[in-house]
């Protein structure tokens, strides 16, 4: 790999000498805001120098769109796009071989989206009074101020661009009063932009969703923005603006149906859910699709908080038929009364299959007036870091069709601190996908962290990082992937070795990439799917820390290969064969993947010089890899204690006993680099308190479990699994 990039580098000395009758970038006149971005790019990327090529950017409007054509003829280089974004995503290609020293690799061809909607799922804390579905945690109270920043925004679809997202959904409980005025509803609109007084952030919040707002939380709010509601939805129209101008379209996404500042005024009551409160939501939602020209669509859910619109009596068919009318009479009226002036507008309406029924969804929205799409939990319902191909679509896939497709939910509540990167698995989840006949794209995205600047680093920048800053590779990775997953490596590494030149880019990468093996090992071997549940970086759900006796009794993710536990004692003892990965095996890859990027961060740690970055770099890469240490520890432990629980033996409780201690050193470690570069404790917004010094203690009491434990204790038959929807 290193004679690839020295290559490269022989290559880009050719091609970008500075001469003085060399041609800069040729937009046609009047090029339209995503093209101009690209040429910039192209520009900065030659770093002042003007190129020795004649590159030169254009649309044909034909052919798939967001497609381009490169086309080669000496020093002329054209970009031929479908259309504007396509022409974008062509010069950013130029751009990107500028800069990582591969312009002479730059094949002409044809260049088209594998996956047409690349997007990106952002629970968005707007303010107090309008919060997301968790709002309660450290890094949703930090970024309030930063949703109502231009600043912020701009960067984040540069990045996105960049990564070749197109879809942006902005997920929140109801943010109608902070978007958007309502005529019938005068006294509802909410001006300036609050933030509660930390006292309410304790982890002593609910996390159904259904109270992440109390009105005594107002006392002692913070302005974090004095901006009226006209400022307020000017501001969103501008945004919006930014995010055409990166070829990004915006979706709105709700869940259903919450009422906070506006209980009391107008007329409007919670207790009432068919009376005026239809009225004020079809209202909300006409006036936002009419202040909203640039606004791609809406996503709803049937819905967190309606479980009391059902009357007494109801089946459960009846129940969630009663939901579907609901919101076909807010949302599908409220936006067929907006397109009734605008007959030409394609506005998309996206439905979770969450907590309702297929044939009632097409039932109820048999006459809506746009396109429309389902959304299905795809990944493990909220852990995408587990296996390439989850299984849980399966028997879905004969209801979607061409005609009824749907997108997918791709959940990351798996990694929020850490900077993750491995090309294959990227690649291969990417790959595994339903096709196009069946999906029409995916959102990608946590509940338990907000995607806007980070929040816990002990050394941050000012401002701080935009977190697709900071795991730059793994954003790089599912965007570039997700439109092209046919791109090699080699392009990876490339990048890698430009940002980082003081290392060796190979023995970065491949550190990187076991580092980034052991989450994914993990969940394929412990899982449970909800997202307060189950928390891998801490070994913890909102219930609290993950025993040696839950590792006996649990299991990974559905048909991931990894047997549990109990199903292999029972075939070892038994003298069976095995029927997929055992523990002792998933702990001994997980070790041998942690042994290798520890020992290239040992290579590298001294050349890391005063590069902060890729200090913190390494650090993740060594976090990640203790987390694997104690996890295989602990996963040796807890097949040995169900050995003895079987026979009796005490070597195996020996044995069992010796795992512990050390899976108890290496949480020691684990927290220790943690705590290196990241503040704790944390508050998560979906499992609560997090502490890794403080749950030391919980790993140390695995040990007394081992210790005391008597035979015969743990079930043969498998609990039933806990799991999401």
């Amino acid at each position: 790999m290193g004679n690839l990039i020295r290559d490269a580098a022989v290559a880009l000395a050719s091609l970008l000498c500075v001469q003085a009758a060399a041609a800069g970038v040729n937009l046609p006149p009047n090029a339209p805001a995503p093209m101009r971005f690209a040429a910039d790019e192209i520009t900065r990327a030659a770093g002042g120098k003007r190129l020795a090529i004649d590159v030169s950017l254009a649309i044909q409007s034909n052919g798939v769109p967001q497609s381009y054509r490169i086309e080669r003829d000496g020093a002329r280089l054209r970009v031929i796009g479908a259309d504007a974004v396509g022409a974008m995503y062509g010069g950013l290609d130029v751009a990107e071989a500028i800069r990582t020293g591969a312009l002479g690799d730059l094949k002409p061809g044809l260049h088209q989206p594998f996956i047409a909607q690349r997007g990106i799922k952002f629970n968005i804390p707007l303010d107090l009074r309008t919060p997301s579905y968790a709002d309660d945690g450290d890094s949703a109270q930090a970024n309030i101020p930063e949703m109502w920043s231009r600043d912020f925004w701009r960067e984040l679809f540069d990045e996105m661009a960049r990564d070749r997202f197109n879809v942006i959904s902005l997920w929140n409980d109801n943010p109608f009063p902070s978007i958007v005025k309502v005529p019938e509803f005068p006294d509802v609109a909410l001006n300036d932009v609050l933030r509660g007084n930390h006292r309410w952030f304790d982890g002593s919040v609910k996390h159904d969703g259904k109270r992440p707002f109390k009105p005594e939380m107002l006392e002692g709010a913070e302005v974090v923005k004095k901006i009226t509601i006209d400022g307020k939805i000017a501001f969103w129209r501008d945004v919006m603006q930014m995010a055409k101008d990166r070829g990004i379209d915006v979706y709105w996404f709700t869940w259903n149906a919450f009422l906070f500042t506006e209980e009391g005024k107008d007329g409007l009551t919670r207790a009432q859910p068919w009376g005026k409160m239809v009225d004020y939501f079809r209202a909300s939602v006409r006036e936002t699709v009419k202040t909203y020209p640039l606004l791609a669509g809406m996503g709803l859910t049937a819905g967190e908080n309606m479980k009391d619109f059902p009357e007494a009596g109801d089946t459960k068919e009846q129940s969630t038929s009663r939901k579907e009318q609901w919101l076909w009479r807010t949302y599908g009226e409220g936006i067929r009364d907006a397109l009734m002036t605008e007959t030409n507008r394609q506005f998309r309406l996206i439905h979770r299959l969450h907590d309702s029924k297929l044939e009632i969804i097409k039932r109820t929205w048999a006459d809506y007036p746009g396109p429309f799409d389902l959304s299905f939990k795809y990944a493990a319902v909220a852990h995408m870091y587990g296996v390439t191909n989850p299984a849980m679509i399966k028997p879905y896939l004969s209801s979607f069709s061409p005609a009824l497709r749907t997108w997918l939910e791709v959940r990351n509540d798996d990694i929020h601190s850490f900077r993750w990167g491995d090309a294959q698995f990227a690649r291969d989840f990417v790959r595994a996908m339903p096709g196009p006949d069946k999906v029409a794209g995916f959102n990608m995205g946590p509940d338990g962290y907000c995607w806007g600047r980070e929040a816990i680093a002990l050394d941050p920048d000012s401002p701080r990082q935009l977190m697709m800053k900071k795991q730059w590779l793994s954003f790089m990775l599912w965007g570039r992937l997700s439109y092209d997953p046919s791109l090699p490596d080699a392009l990876f590494q490339r990048a890698v070795a430009a940002r980082f030149p003081e290392v060796s880019a190979d023995k970065l990468v491949t550190a990187w990439t076991a580092a980034s093996h052991i989450i994914p090992e993990v969940n394929r071997f412990y899982w449970i799917g909800n997202d307060n549940a189950w928390y891998p970086e801490a070994c913890k759900g909102l219930r609290g820390f993950y025993s040696v006796r839950d590792f006996m009794l649990g299991s990974g993710i559905p048909e991931s290969g990894d047997m549990n536990v109990r199903e292999w004692r029972a075939r070892q003892l038994a003298g069976q064969p095995m029927n997929g990965l055992t523990p002792p095996q998933v702990a001994a890859q997980m070790r041998s993947d942690a042994q290798i990027a520890l020992a290239g961060v040992a290579v590298l740690r001294p050349h890391a010089g005063g590069d902060k970055e890729l200090r913190q770099t390494l650090g993740d890469i060594e976090a990640m890899a203790r987390l694997g240490q104690y996890y295989s520890a602990k996963i040796d432990g807890a097949a040995e204690l169900a050995l003895f629980d079987a026979t009796s033996k005490p070597e195996h409780r020996a044995a069992a006993v010796k795992h512990l201690e050390e899976a108890l050193a290496r949480w020691r470690d684990y927290a220790a680099v943690y705590t290196s570069q990241y503040r704790q404790p944390i508050l998560s917004s979906r499992v609560g308190l997090v502490d890794l010094p403080k749950l030391t203690e919980n790993a140390a009491s695995d040990i007394e479990i081992a210790r005391n434990w008597k035979p015969g204790s743990l079930p043969e038959l498998q609990p039933k699994r806990r799991s999401g929807k």
